[in-house]
């Protein structure tokens, strides 16, 4: 009988464009159409990237043939999957997944770009190594236990990540399920992501990411070469399930295995914030339009969230009426609330304006969050979120059981293609942008998946 390591490797190593249902190519599309436009904007406007291409830039990582997007020059190898990674998480606009409380692209679709660029791959091949991907990411975090997971201080999606990252860089490398176990082994040295950045707004949730990225396209290749690592790597007695978390299944990591697509449990985000904040950020949006609400008669609000949720986003809630960075309004259920009411949504240029904005702060400060018994029940299957408004004239509550994004509540094809072009438009020209979309869109249609990128290399 083999190990849910092996398992997972031979699932990987045969899953074929062939073997993917209609549904499954048509969301991993969308998902990369996605993270594409959020490394472009990431590329320009997040406020890490600048150190990050300068300190690649140092180690002369740069005059390669791969593609970091929103960017002219070309890169080497894990040097584009390192950037790309973290400007797929710099927004913290990037898809998640409920139950595994992880993003998928941010570390998996980097290292698949670097890795279709080095042996010139289809998009067909692309997509199937994608979904491979995240297959296995999502499948780790929920034989984990998240939660377990988050208290020991760890980030699933970077921990989870590098074992997707080399799964769809392998697949692309061509390693058959020896080479994808192997890599799981290397992969396994390489696991890591500290939660500590909530302690002060540090930019390392991005920069994990990111060397998942690279770390899995860096252990494939190994493997690829014929480098060893130990069997075992996830139920072995210090392998992945044991050493991250008290109390790993992996029962869970093979459970529907081929039959059952975590592909599309994945949802996406309509708004730049900690995925926790959005079923509360619904609610208060219902609330504003049907009661006409106005941010000035606002008394107090009160925000209901799951537990696990409430300690990323609303404790310790001085912290989080106070936020002084981007990453810490991503992170602060106040600050969320406060645009919110004020704005009616939250789009990425409104961390500028509001964080330095003292009507916004004040506004913060009347908003308290705590444990909903309602929510903490629908979690981990549903992220949900309550909002009780308390005005001048009256109270109102709203609660939200499915956020706008998740697959049951999920985005149109125009909504895609419009958060696209918001992100884009600022840094791609119209016509860039433009053939940037089709042919991600239509990417099973390419035979390489380097001409499709390269729309996405000609920055204004």
């Amino acid at each position: 009988m083999t190990g849910v390591t092996r398992d997972l490797a031979e699932y990987a190593a045969g899953l074929r464009y062939e073997d993917l249902p209609s549904a499954v190519v048509e969301r991993a599309k969308l998902l990369i159409l996605d993270i594409t436009g959020i490394m472009v904007r990431a590329r320009r406007d997040a406020e890490s990237t600048e150190s990050l291409i300068a300190a690649v830039q140092r180690l002369g990582l740069t005059g390669g043939d791969c593609t970091v997007v929103g960017d002219n020059s070309g890169y080497a190898p894990t040097a584009a999957a390192l950037i790309n990674g973290t400007l797929a998480h710099s927004l913290d606009f990037d898809d998640t997944h409920a139950q595994g409380s992880l993003h998928s692209s941010a570390p998996i679709v980097p290292a698949a770009l670097a890795a279709a660029e080095m042996t010139d791959a289809s998009g067909k091949d692309f997509i199937a190594a994608v979904v491979a991907g995240y297959e296995v990411q999502i499948r780790l975090s929920l034989a984990l236990g998240p939660s377990d997971h988050y208290d020991r201080g760890y980030h699933p999606t970077a921990t989870c990540g590098v074992f997707g990252a080399a799964v769809a860089a392998g697949k692309l490398l061509g390693l058959d399920a020896d080479g994808l176990e192997n890599a799981f082994g290397v992969a396994l040295s390489q696991a890591a992501g500290s939660m500590q950045f909530l302690a002060d707004g540090a930019w390392t949730k991005r920069s994990h990411v990111g060397q998942a990225a690279q770390n899995g396209l860096i252990c494939a290749t190994m493997a690829g070469e014929g480098f060893q690592g130990p069997k075992q790597a996830f139920e072995g007695k210090w392998g992945f399930l044991y050493a991250y978390a008290p109390n790993g299944d992996p029962d869970k990591v093979v459970e529907g295995l081929g039959v059952t697509w975590k592909t599309l449990e994945l949802a996406v985000k309509p708004y730049p914030s900690c995925r926790y904040t959005h079923a509360a950020m619904d609610a208060l949006a219902v609330l504003r339009r049907d009661n006409n609400i106005d941010a000035a008669d606002i008394e107090s609000v009160e925000i209901g969230l799951p537990e696990t949720g409430w300690k990323i986003v609303g404790n310790p809630e001085e912290d989080k009426r106070n936020p002084t960075s981007i990453v810490d309004g991503q992170f602060s259920m106040p600050f969320c609330a406060a645009v919110m009411l004020r704005e009616g949504t939250l789009g990425w240029d409104h961390y500028r304006s509001h964080l330095q904005d003292e009507q916004t702060l004040d506004l913060g400060r009347r908003v308290s969050t705590v444990v909903d018994p309602k929510a903490e029940a629908l979690f981990p299957k549903n992220m949900a979120g309550a909002a009780r408004v308390r005005t001048k004239s009256g109270t109102y509550e709203a609660f939200v059981e499915i956020p706008k994004g998740e697959p049951d509540n999920f985005l149109s094809k125009a909504e895609f293609l419009q958060k696209f072009n918001d992100l884009c438009g600022p840094y791609l020209s119209e016509s860039s942008a433009s053939r940037l979309a089709t042919g991600l869109l239509t990417l099973d249609e390419a035979n390489s998946v380097s001409s499709v990128m390269g729309f996405g290399r000609t920055a204004q």
